[in-house]
């Protein structure tokens, strides 16, 4: 089970290593990070970086990929190294998968129109500029294509394709060998459930973040 999970500056580092944590337990899985150039690659908080083993160029087949999502997304959707790329290799896939806004890529590369899909809810109306209909669901299984909410989503996506790989007694053994067992202190992890003003303040951060990619992306591009 070969397992290729995208890598780009300015990726959100759970999206990315909640589904690895999963996945790696498979049986006979073999996990690989893959950019468009070999080397660190580094996270949203810039304090974290992943190592990408493989370029883009290396990789022409996967029975699974994970498409994680955050600031560098913006920057990631545009280019056509990684969009065709991603287009390519959904075709030789068993599973072509997003956490958080990594399915905003997917649906750069084509790879959602026609489909349900969802996202970070601070970004679900994007979907539809890739003629994918957003959905609040926590996770969406569209044939072959699975698309995870935000960020710890992936984590249950990744177990709920674990159980589809190996069977649901693997799938437990995974989430028990992990305790993945949520018990947060606030439910507040929605916006139908967080107070308006938290909900607010998670708006106006995204706002600056994005504003900021935004400027660093065109400085790069220019």
């Amino acid at each position: 089970m070969d397992v290729t999970i995208l890598l780009y500056d300015n990726f959100t580092a759970l999206d990315a290593i909640g589904p690895y944590e999963v996945l790696r337990l498979l049986p006979d899985a073999r996990v690989q990070f893959v950019a468009k150039t070999t080397g660190a690659q580094r996270s949203d908080a810039r304090s974290l970086a992943l190592l990408a083993e493989r370029d883009l160029a290396s990789v022409a087949a996967t029975d699974l990929l994970v498409v994680p999502g955050g600031p560098g997304q913006l920057v990631a959707e545009r280019d056509p190294l990684i969009t065709d790329w991603v287009a390519r290799l959904h075709a030789t896939t068993r599973w072509t998968t997003s956490v958080c806004t990594g399915s905003l890529i997917l649906g750069a590369a084509g790879v959602l129109r026609g489909l349900r899909a969802t996202t970070h809810w601070m970004f679900l109306d994007r979907l539809r500029e890739f003629g994918a209909e957003p959905t609040g669901e926590r996770v969406v299984e569209q044939g072959k294509v699975v698309t995870a909410a935000g960020v710890s989503a992936g984590i249950d996506m990744a177990l709920r394709l674990a159980a589809r790989l190996a069977g649901d007694d693997v799938a437990q053994a995974i989430q028990l060998g992990i305790e993945y067992d949520p018990q947060p202190p606030f439910d507040a992890g929605s916006p139908r459930k967080a107070p308006r003003h938290v909900a607010e303040m998670v708006r106006e951060m995204f706002e600056r973040l994005t504003k900021q990619k935004t400027r660093s992306g065109a400085a790069v591009s220019g």
